[in-house]
């Protein structure tokens, strides 16, 4: 897997929102941002991804550099959405869209913690 670019971290801690609720850790081996232990935001490769409602997910597709995100060729998320931080960083819509995922996905239930062995 790809290690994540400069640009593609610095526009997701640019984005990242200032939210208790908000918690860092690392999905792929890469920062990833999740509340109540579902992922809403995250870096991947040369971009950060959203989890977002079907209505955003629309929206924001529209614009350069933004598109599906497929970890694996053929193996789309369906609620998420891949944003080249090279066309975006330095603007305030990672921010704006990193605020969308999280409220989005706060509005699921909480994940079960697993029980260590």
């Amino acid at each position: 897997m790809e290690k994540p670019t400069a640009a593609a971290l610095e526009a997701f801690d640019a984005g990242f929102p200032d939210d208790e609720r908000a918690v860092r850790k690392k999905m792929f081996g890469m920062p990833a941002g999740f509340v109540n232990g579902n992922m809403f935001y995250g870096v991947f490769t040369n971009g950060v991804v959203f989890r977002l409602g079907e209505e955003d997910r629309a929206l924001i597709a529209t614009n350069d550099g933004v598109g599906p995100f497929e970890p694996m060729p053929g193996r789309p998320w369906k609620e998420y959405l891949h944003a080249e931080a090279e066309v975006w960083s330095g603007t305030d819509q990672i921010s704006e869209w990193a605020h969308k995922a999280l409220e989005y996905t706060a509005l699921m239930p909480p994940k079960p913690v697993k029980k260590k062995k």
